[in-house]
């Protein structure tokens, strides 16, 4: 189809603008990511933030930003968020501007690289003999799903990275029940005070005073309650 003179100023004002707006993506990711046991989605979200940090100097979208993107359903992208940082394919560093006291976070794709570059270095040769990676299935079970549904209903918002992060420690590092996180949030919003540094500081608490089970969080405050009388 012929194009007369503005049309192709256009189309080649557009093909420079795309050129200049392509997004570097590891070849691994794009050809193996199932073999690297990631869904679709999770593959997906580790290229939008990509897209982000190298097109917008964006080095820390927000949840929306993310499921606007993706076309997801807000408080869906969260459980994957957390499924990635809990995997080590991402991670989230603070930091600290030494002249204004501001902190600041972003997200650290360098456990990406570094998955994709053992996941190469591991594959076999044609002479080896070993089997490939199997593919995975689309969903990734998400234990603790149900915490962060319960916690964006209390709050009343989605929740932030670093809030998924944080819930991601209480169970997998500081070993927590569900229960009694659940439990520890239901306190916080009995005390007017539902922000997370409250809900740990009550984790810690119980922690320390041995309190488990919902039981035992029924006595410890009773006990609690009574001394202040």
């Amino acid at each position: 189809m012929a194009m007369n003179e503005g049309n192709n100023a256009w189309a080649k004002g557009m093909a420079l603008g795309m050129e200049a707006g392509m997004v570097n993506i590891p070849y691994p990711l794009l050809a193996h990511y199932r073999k690297l046991r990631l869904s679709d989605t999770e593959a997906m979200l580790l290229i939008q933030l990509l897209a982000f940090q190298q097109i917008e100097r964006n080095d820390f979208p927000s949840i929306e930003q993310l499921e606007s993107r993706m076309d997801m359903a807000p408080g869906t992208l969260a459980p994957v968020i957390r499924g990635l940082l809990k995997e080590g394919w991402i991670s989230i560093d603070e930091t600290v501007d030494e002249a204004t006291g501001i902190h600041s976070e972003h997200y650290n794709l360098h456990g990406m690289y570094k998955r994709l570059g053992e996941w190469l270095a591991a594959q076999p040769s044609a002479a080896s003999g070993r089997k490939p990676v199997d593919s995975a299935p689309d969903v990734r079970e998400e234990p603790e799903r149900n915490l962060f549904v319960i916690f964006e209903k209390e709050f009343a918002r989605p929740l932030s990275p670093m809030e998924c992060e944080t819930i991601s420690s209480w169970v997998d590092q500081d070993r927590y029940p569900e229960e009694l996180i659940r439990l520890a949030l239901k306190e916080a919003v009995f005390a007017g005070k539902v922000h997370f540094r409250y809900i740990d500081r009550i984790l810690l608490e119980w922690s320390r005073n041995r309190v488990r089970t919902a039981e035992d969080v029924k006595a410890y405050t009773q006990r609690f309650r009574s001394g202040m009388r």
